[in-house]
Parts: C-alpha cells; sequence; structure tokens
C-alpha cells in the first residue's frame, strides 16, 4: 500500500491496518474481489506480501514473498508458504514481482488445482532494461503456456526515480499464451478481458505429476508438503 521506491525502516502497523481495513470496506461496497499488495507484520517480523479480499470485504488469504531480492532482505522477511486460495470459488495462486524467475513457484499451485497465477510486480530497472521488456517480452506467456492456466499481471508502469524505470504492460495471458489484453509502457491504464475457465486445465503441470516416473513420488510428496504448510500458514 505504501509503494515500493521507499525506505522501510520505521514503518509503522497502525497505519498500514488501518489502510488494508479500509481497502476491505471498498471491496465489500463494490461487490469486488481485491488483491493488494501491501507491507504486512506478523510474529514481530514484517513481510512484503498481497492480499486477498473477497466480495464481502473478508480478508481470505495474504501470500508473503519467499524470494527476496537484496533490497527486499534489509527489512522484511521471507515467507514460507506457496499461494493457493480461491476467486469465487476458482482456484488461484500468486507471486510477487522478482518471483516469476522461479517456475515451481507455479507449477506447483497448478498441480494442487491453480487455474490463475495473479502476479503483482513494481519494475525497477535501468530504462535500456525496461526497454526489453515491452510489449509482453517478459516471459510470461510461457509460464502461462507450461502450465495451462491464465496469468494476471498487474505492473507499476513509467519512471520510478533514480532513473529507474518500469515497462509497464500490465497483461491478461490466455493458457495458449495468446495476449488477451495489455496495457503500455507510458500510464495507467485499466484492462479486462473474458476467461473461459474450461480452457485453463493445467494440463502439462498434471502430466508432470506422473511422467517421468522416477519423479512421480517426489512430485507428490512435494505437492503434499506445500499442502501442509499451507495449513500450518493459515492456523497461525
Amino acid at each position: 500500500m505504501t509503494g515500493y521506491r521507499r525506505e522501510f525502516k520505521g514503518l509503522d502497523p497502525g497505519p498500514l491496518v488501518k489502510g488494508l481495513s479500509s481497502i476491505a470496506r471498498a471491496a465489500g461496497d463494490a461487490r469486488c474481489n481485491v488483491l493488494v499488495g501491501s507491507q504486512t507484520f506478523r510474529d514481530g517480523k514484517w513481510f512484503n506480501s498481497l492480499v486477498v479480499f473477497d466480495r464481502r470485504g473478508r480478508r481470505t488469504f495474504q501470500y508473503s514473498k519467499i524470494h527476496l531480492t537484496p533490497g527486499d532482505a534489509r527489512f522484511f522477511t521471507p515467507g514460507n508458504a506457496l499461494a493457493l486460495f480461491r476467486i469465487d470459488g476458482i482456484p488461484a495462486t500468486a507471486i510477487i514481482c522478482h518471483e516469476r524467475r522461479y517456475p515451481e513457484l507455479v507449477r506447483l499451485p497448478v498441480m494442487m488445482g491453480a487455474r490463475i497465477v495473479f502476479h503483482s510486480n513494481a519494475g525497477l530497472d535501468s530504462l535500456r532494461i525496461s526497454q526489453t521488456k515491452r510489449r509482453g517480452r517478459d516471459g510470461i506467456a510461457v509460464r502461462a503456456f507450461e502450465n495451462q492456466v491464465y496469468y494476471v499481471f498487474a505492473n507499476s508502469v513509467g519512471p520510478q526515480g533514480n532513473q529507474l524505470w518500469s515497462a509497464g504492460d500490465s497483461k491478461i495471458v490466455a493458457p495458449d499464451s495468446r495476449l488477451l489484453a495489455l496495457a503500455n509502457n507510458r500510464d495507467e491504464r485499466v484492462i479486462q478481458a473474458k476467461l473461459d475457465l474450461a480452457e485453463a486445465d493445467g494440463k502439462y503441470a498434471r502430466e508432470a505429476l506422473n511422467q517421468p516416473a522416477f519423479l512421480r513420488d517426489l512430485w507428490r510428496r512435494a505437492v503434499d508438503a506445500c499442502r501442509r504448510q499451507l495449513r500450518k500458514q493459515q492456523v497461525k
């Protein structure tokens, strides 16, 4: 909620709690699901999180970033559970920013049933690197295709200060890697698309559970471990 380009030392949990409460009320008033990036505080530790609210304004899930950047690690504690939650009954997962580099964070939840990936991002690159990521050249379509799921990517856009840029290009990608909606790299936009969930069957991820045979037991144990860890987090 505070934005990502700031110094987090000395952050006060109180205003963040109030801010998230305001977002919860807005979600309930608008009768819409909301996923919002925010710092969260638990057990004396700060986390870089994505918080999920349902159409009634209820906080239904919180995913905390596992793979931290060096900048993150100065302040945040890494999360220790993958994301699996429901949006209007539809199984979904989430990753945050830098985590696009870790495909297992998507594949394992898809093996558990996720059909949509939500990816919140705050791009901080030199202009040269930012330009190479524009118009969908960021590998996201590959992740959607290899797992046969929809991929919803929400990014900051434009100059971020100190000669750093964000490529923008928020997008919605289909399981066959088609771009269903694409923002630009200049200004904030609202994008939307109609999703045919029958197309998001997680086929390739499910097939990987069974072949090759020598990995079958390892994959299933990994999925079971992910489910157990999620239950532990929910108990907290």
